[in-house]
């Protein structure tokens, strides 16, 4: 999926306006959890190889592109390592890890293969599934209320602080569907967030989002690294 709220002519990046902060939203790249179907949450699991190519490739494509002030990321390795490898390819720009910007926690259901959990935790199944978004999960895990205003919070503050800038921020799936609900003019949900897939949003100080451009993943198509890994849709983690 891709979409746009800013007309094609005013697409040049390099002009970002004194008035907002310019975000370009990127979720890690592949681990072996996500190619499994099996849930992270906020458990600790690295790339694999695939991964580490997504985070390169996406790296060269900023790289060519204007000015990243500062990267952002979660500090869960999936992410931090994407991260990492991104500013390396971008001149070495600094990375700055914060924990708000992880993944939502999935409670009970963390480590457990996706299509197992209604028969292995069928309570943390139905908590998980429901409509009702103040539900939290058993075992510690958020509600969608919770991850909403983690992330509403966090990007708000990350894009006050660099009003005029390009920024990068390196999180999970289904914090960056929170993000793009909260973006979306008509509050819609997005289905999927692929790995290290290219999502530009404007942050304005008086707490307006809009998307620039979401889902695209141009620099993947000729790499043979468009992976489709489970994750970064409702049932992400």
């Amino acid at each position: 999926m891709a979409t746009s709220s800013v007309p094609e002519s005013e697409s040049d990046s390099s002009c970002v306006g004194s008035d907002y902060a310019e975000i370009i939203v990127l979720r890690h790249g592949e681990t072996a959890w996500n190619a499994d179907g099996r849930i992270q949450g906020h458990l600790d699991v690295e790339l694999n190889d695939a991964g580490r190519q997504q985070a390169a490739v996406v790296g060269d494509r900023l790289s060519k592109e204007p000015k990243i002030s500062v990267v952002y990321s979660s500090d869960l390795a999936r992410a931090y390592e994407t991260a990492q490898i991104i500013a390396a390819r971008c001149g070495g720009i600094k990375v700055v890890t914060d924990v708000d910007l992880r993944e939502r926690h999935l409670g009970d259901l963390q480590g457990l293969v996706f299509r197992d959990t209604a028969k292995l935790n069928p309570k943390a199944h139905q908590a998980f599934v429901s409509r009702e978004t103040c539900q939290e999960i058993p075992g510690g895990g958020e509600s969608r209320d919770q991850l909403h205003q983690r992330c509403a919070s966090s990007v708000q503050r990350i894009g006050n602080k660099h009003k005029g800038e390009r920024v990068v921020l390196v999180s999970h799936g289904g914090f960056i569907r929170t993000l793009y609900k909260q973006a979306s003019p008509d509050g819609r949900s997005v289905e999927k967030v692929l790995n290290t897939s290219v999502n530009i949003i404007h942050v304005y100080d008086d707490g307006k989002w809009t998307i620039k451009s979401w889902g695209d993943v141009s620099h993947l198509n000729p790499t043979g690294y468009l992976q489709s890994g489970f994750g970064g849709d409702e049932k992400s983690g």
